[in-house]
């Protein structure tokens, strides 16, 4: 939840040999269609990429309303990926890290299968003034051997040749399309589009009767996963609904 280019099960767990067989398309292709997956959806988008920041234009804190978030909030989901159920809490930390010159909050997203942790993603986040939220990295870490190791998807904007994404619109329009990370290398290359406004949908934690609707999909991972989002709380679930069984429901939040 890519929240979130999320957390992530908004960054969903990527493997070291699927990244290293596609790596190297990804960026042969950057610039030109025809190095795109094939499996690209017809709205993906291909071509150079060089988003505009500037530090006066960013504000303190994240409070756009379909992705608040609130020091001190965690949000907790329940679901799972193949036939293996999992946890995912989303902690808001009171912490925050300078990135490109502006003050992002950090945000803990912690899997876990039967009670103990399998992926641990610190996100970085920050909102301009147009309230879009801006995903400024990650420092992922995944299992292996028993131990939580550094995942080759973690990326900082401004290092490397990474650039920050969008992970939310201020004003999300149906059928608006926009990346959300760009790490060629580690192949963090997440791109999402707004579906729009649907009617009312149920999550163990509430019954909404509006939500917003997104469908992000990556080049190095061969499936799309649809994300819905409710005004003044956040993402309520997301569902692999091409190339994987996966889903995550809201089934609780604290403060």
């Amino acid at each position: 939840m890519a929240a979130p280019d999320r957390v992530t099960h908004a960054c969903a767990m990527r493997t070291v040999a699927a990244i290293a067989l596609t790596a190297g398309a990804v960026l042969a292709g950057v610039g030109s269609s025809q190095g795109a997956s094939r499996s690209a959806p017809p709205w993906a988008l291909h071509g150079p990429y060089s988003p505009t920041i500037e530090p006066a234009n960013f504000v303190a804190g994240v409070d756009n309303r379909y992705f608040p978030l609130r020091p001190g909030t965690t949000f907790h989901y329940r679901g799972y990926s193949g036939d293996t159920a999992q946890t995912d809490d989303m902690l808001v930390t009171h912490r925050t890290k300078r990135i490109l010159g502006i003050s992002c909050t950090v945000v803990r997203d912690t899997v876990s299968e039967h009670g103990k942790p399998v992926e641990r993603t610190f996100d970085w986040y920050a909102q301009d003034r147009q309230a879009n939220v801006w995903y400024m990295g990650e420092d992922s870490l995944e299992l292996e051997n028993g131990r939580l190791v550094r995942a080759s998807d973690s990326w900082q904007a401004g290092v490397k040749g990474a650039k920050p994404g969008i992970i939310m619109r201020g004003n999300p329009r149906p059928g608006e399309v926009y990346r959300q990370e760009y790490y060629p290398p580690g192949g963090a290359l997440d791109q999402a589009r707004v579906l729009g406004i649907r009617a009312g949908i149920e999550v163990p934690y509430r019954t909404y009767r509006r939500s917003l609707a997104t469908i992000e999909w990556s080049p190095v991972e061969p499936q799309l996963e649809k994300k819905w989002y409710a005004a003044g709380v956040g993402e309520i679930q997301e569902q692999v609904v091409q190339g994987a069984h996966e889903r995550f429901q809201l089934v609780g939040i604290t403060h």
